[in-house]
């Protein structure tokens, strides 16, 4: 009965420890953001452009055999500064220690419409 009562509570911890995809995505949010407006400040020459979150997601993991990769959460963030603006997509490995923030498709910075 006492074992019982105790891989319960176990069971019920571990559980109760488990996160959803989508808390992992906004727990790792802040450090993509940061990842991408150090790039951003710097291939921009603008150390007070600022950087906002357009999309992201929890990017699925292929099992090859013996080796499975981590869950990934890829965003899109905009970095925007001294007139000038482009867009990044960053990569953080689930239980990583950090994000990669890479090129978008179109590299090359673009003027930031007036306001």
């Amino acid at each position: 009965m006492r074992g019982t009562i105790c891989a319960s509570f176990a069971i019920a911890v571990a559980l109760c420890a488990c996160e959803t995809q989508q808390q992992a995505v906004d727990k790792m949010q802040p450090e993509a953001v940061t990842a991408a407006q150090q790039r951003g400040a710097f291939e921009l020459d603008c150390p007070g452009a600022t950087a906002q979150v357009l999309s992201k997601e929890m990017m699925q993991s292929r099992n090859a055999g013996v080796y499975s990769a981590p869950e990934r959460a890829e965003y899109t963030v905009g970095v925007e500064g001294c007139g000038k603006k482009m867009t990044y997509v960053v990569v953080c490995a689930q239980g990583g220690t950090g994000c990669v923030a890479a090129g978008s498709r179109a590299n090359a910075p673009t003027e930031a419409a007036p306001r």
